[in-house]
Parts: C-alpha cells; sequence; structure tokens
C-alpha cells in the first residue's frame, strides 16, 4: 500500500520529504526563470562572435547563474532576506506580497514548490525509500522545470533533456523500469516517433508544429519507460493536451501556440507513479 511505503520509516520522515520537495521546488523555481536567461545570453554572446558585433552591454556581461545574484523582488529589486525566502511559508506569511515595497508575488512560486513536494510523495509512494525511488525523484523534479520552462519559453533545454535521458538509461541497466534493450529502442522510437510527425507536418503545411526539444523529451521517456510504454505516452499526452490546451484557450482566449513539452511531461509522471498499470494497458 502507498501509505505503507511513505510510513515505513515512520511521520519524521514523510514530513522530511514533503520539506525536501517543497525546497527543491523552490530551487525549480530559479531553474526556471533562469536557465533560459543563461541560454539566451550564451546564443547572443555565440552570435556576436560570429557575426564580429560590438562587445554586450554591461548588463550581460554582469556574473549570472543558478545561484548568482541572490533572488530579488522582481519590481523593486530588494534582494530578498533568507527569512522570507522559506518555501511556501514565507509567500503565506508576507501574504503575497514583497516585504520591502508590498508589489505583489506571483503565486505560481508557492504552486511550484507545493507541486513539486506533493509529487514527490507520491513518487515515493509508488517505489518506497529506495534507489528506484531515488530515481523516481530525479525524474519528477526534471519534468516539473522542463514543463514550466517550455510554457514560459517554448524551450526544453538541452541542459535538462539529453541528462534525463542519459539517466533513464543509466537506470534501467539495472533493470529499473524496463530491461535495457527496450530503454535503447525506446529512446530511438521516441525520438523518431516525433521526428516523423514534425516532418510530415512541416512538408504538408509547410508550417512547424513542435521543437527539436520535443523530440529529445519523447526520446528521454522511451529511455526511462522502454519503447512498449510510447504508444501510452503519446496517447496520454494528447489527452492531457486537449484537456489542458482547450481549457488555456478558453481562460486566456488566444492563439498562441501551445508548447506539447508540458503535456508530455505530465504523461511521463503518470506513466512513472502508475508504471505498471499502464505497461498493461498498453500490451493489452
Amino acid at each position: 500500500m502507498p501509505l505503507d511505503s511513505l510510513l515505513s520509516f515512520g511521520w519524521p520522515a514523510l514530513v522530511l520529504l514533503a520539506w525536501i520537495g517543497l525546497s527543491v521546488g523552490s530551487f525549480l523555481n530559479v531553474v526556471v526563470y533562469r536557465l533560459p536567461v543563461m541560454l539566451t545570453r550564451e546564443w547572443r554572446a555565440q552570435a556576436k562572435d560570429v557575426l564580429a558585433a560590438p562587445p554586450a552591454p554591461i548588463a550581460d556581461d554582469e556574473p549570472f547563474s543558478i545561484v548568482a545574484p541572490r533572488s530579488r523582488c522582481p519590481a523593486c529589486a530588494t534582494p530578498i532576506p533568507a527569512k522570507y525566502n522559506i518555501p511556501l511559508l514565507s509567500w503565506l506569511f508576507l501574504r503575497g506580497q514583497c516585504a520591502n515595497c508590498h508589489a505583489p508575488i506571483s503565486a505560481r512560486y508557492p504552486i511550484v514548490e507545493l507541486l513539486t513536494a506533493v509529487a514527490s510523495v507520491l513518487a515515493i509512494a509508488a517505489y518506497g525509500y529506495t534507489w528506484l525511488g531515488a530515481a523516481a525523484l530525479l525524474f519528477t523534479w526534471a519534468a516539473i522545470a522542463l514543463a514550466f520552462i517550455d510554457l514560459d519559453t517554448k524551450l526544453l533545454p538541452d541542459q535538462i533533456t539529453l541528462p534525463l535521458l542519459w539517466l533513464g538509461l543509466i537506470v534501467n541497466i539495472f533493470g529499473g523500469f524496463t530491461d535495457l534493450t527496450s530503454a535503447v529502442v525506446g529512446a530511438i522510437a521516441g525520438y523518431l516517433l516525433l521526428w516523423s510527425v514534425y516532418w510530415a507536418f512541416k512538408l504538408i503545411t509547410r508550417k512547424e508544429g513542435m521543437g527539436y526539444g520535443d523530440f529529445k523529451l519523447l526520446a528521454a521517456l522511451g529511455a526511462w519507460f522502454g519503447w512498449q510504454a510510447l504508444p501510452m505516452l503519446a496517447l496520454i499526452s494528447s489527452i492531457v493536451g486537449v484537456v489542458l490546451g482547450g481549457a488555456f484557450l478558453l481562460i486566456k482566449r488566444s492563439r498562441e501556440p501551445i508548447p506539447f513539452g508540458p503535456y508530455l511531461a505530465i504523461a511521463g509522471w503518470v506513466t512513472l507513479v502508475a508504471h505498471d498499470r499502464v505497461l498493461a494497458v498498453a500490451l493489452g
């Protein structure tokens, strides 16, 4: 039973797990915002080198990474002290406002933290406090980061998708979620499946229907769960896309293209926590 897995080391372990999930969620908020900015700066610098353009503005030369500079209010640029940087609790205590200028702080920050905590607990409920449970946590955190980065920027960074793919292959060397042969075939088939759809759509419409990051993400999912899971991954992501995409269009009333990465990430996580059931349906 899931509750038995969660409580195998008692309630303190469960509370610690939830707190780790909240803390990782706080870190993922940083990754979601900063990684695309870092990549944009890197691409801009490379383009200027190739084009022999003038040096980048001073602002672009300032250190900017996952750990620097310190987090600050986007409205008044005041650095956020540690006491106001406690996952979820600080946002609730400050009532969603900056302590300095009282500008509203987006509710998405605590939502990502809470989502990461809940998803982490469910991952451990599925696999227990084992090495496979640890792998499930890494998958969960990567999937959340990719989903929100793609939602914001329509990018699925290689810095996350490729390590995720290799980690899936490594986990399955030891038969974690499937055998190694199925994992390798799954990675190849996952990439080629969306690559084929992309080129078929482009040849027919002369438009691009998705990005190469989607190919790599489905390849990573194939590496984790094997080629047998690919049909169900495609089906689940399509259903999620119809439901969430339709809701998004109704709320936003926008014709802006909706990225496919979040739907793949959700499908991958559903397959992770309901692995045996998904494979049972996929294999009939």
